[in-house]
């Protein structure tokens, strides 16, 4: 049960709004600890003088700033103290800006923001509010004794704020050496045609739900085989070979090819998977629709005598036949077979 790790409100001109905050992640990273060789035992962390090699307890330690190499400015405690942001419990909204305005490198952790004792009311409204005009806040909060700019927006039926990065803590691109200088690097039309192809061709709607992290779940299936006394036979890393670099068009064509190849395939419980009318198809491929289809089907009948696992589906043509129909039917159960 996810608990509330800050309560305060959200303030903009007379309007206050009882919130909570609301952690809107959960880190799945699989975390080690740091153990013995020999005895298996945890190794525990010391501070240690790195001159002397001495422990230091945690009461002499000061903080200090490098300013060069061994050159360290130390700042007391009570130093900071007095430069520390007013603790407050309000989300000062400063402006409403279009949700398109924010490039999403500004954004930095998630939260939800539920309404607190009384609350209810003045939420729903901002909610909607926002929602009707499609703004989101601009705010600063202090929370643990740190100020935050946040960005409040709606999120189905509730608020979901998220802390952001300040503009000087963004690295600009024109600091990175290795990026070419636009002007240097041409393309053609050709090119950037088939590009777009295959940027088309890879289009769908966003689904979260579809990506994993394939290497924790790897990690963690090799920790509950060992847990449970299974020896893991180590292979050595395959030899890295590299290939030259293939032409750039050649490359193109080739991923365009692939990803329509997998577009066209059969998934395994023999459903044919949607695609792009054929005109379109048609189009997107320089080809008329009419023979956009014989290959696809060429190909499936190959794929059905190769006997592999994912089959190709033959291609229907508007208006055929019933027996038609009965035929492609049979060699799809051929297939299957």
């Amino acid at each position: 049960m996810p608990r509330a790790i800050w309560s305060g409100a959200i303030s903009f001109g007379l309007v206050t709004v009882p919130v909570k905050l609301y952690s809107a992640v959960n880190r799945r990273t699989v975390r080690f600890h740091q153990l013995s060789g020999t005895s298996g035992m945890r190794v525990a962390q010391k501070r240690v003088d790195s001159q002397s090699g001495e422990e230091v307890p945690y009461e002499n330690i000061v903080k200090g700033y490098e300013l060069a190499p061994d050159r360290f400015v130390v700042i007391e405690p009570a130093e900071l103290d007095t430069l520390q942001p007013e603790k407050t419990r309000a989300i000062e909204i400063e402006d409403f800006v279009e949700l398109a305005q924010i490039d999403p490198i500004y954004y930095d952790h998630p939260y939800y923001l539920a309404p607190g004792p009384g609350g209810a009311k003045p939420y729903r409204l901002l909610l909607e509010a926002m929602r009707d005009t499609g703004k989101v806040a601009i705010a600063r909060v202090v929370i643990r004794a740190k100020e935050l700019l946040v960005a409040i927006r709606p999120m189905g039926d509730v608020l979901e704020m998220a802390t952001m990065l300040f503009a000087d803590e963004v690295i600009p691109p024109r600091q990175i050496d290795e990026l070419p200088d636009p002007s240097e690097v041409k393309t053609s039309k050709r090119e950037l045609g088939i590009a777009e192809q295959l940027v088309d061709s890879l289009a769908g709607d966003f689904e979260p739900q579809k990506y994993r992290d394939t290497y924790r779940e790897e990690v963690l299936a090799l920790i509950e085989r060992k847990a449970q006394g299974e020896k893991i036979a180590m292979q050595p890393p395959p030899e890295e070979t590299r290939e030259p670099a293939p032409d750039l068009m050649s490359a193109l064509k080739a991923s365009l090819d692939a990803v329509r190849a997998q577009a066209d395939a059969v998934p395994g419980d023999g459903a044919a998977k949607p695609r792009k009318p054929a005109a379109k198809r048609a189009a997107a491929g320089k080809a008329p629709a009419k023979k956009a289809a014989a290959p696809r089907a060429a190909a499936g009948k190959a794929g059905a005598s190769r006997g592999a696992g994912a089959s190709r589906a033959p291609a229907k043509k508007p208006g055929g036949s019933r027996a038609a129909d009965k035929k492609r039917g049979g060699s799809r159960a051929t297939a299957k077979r």
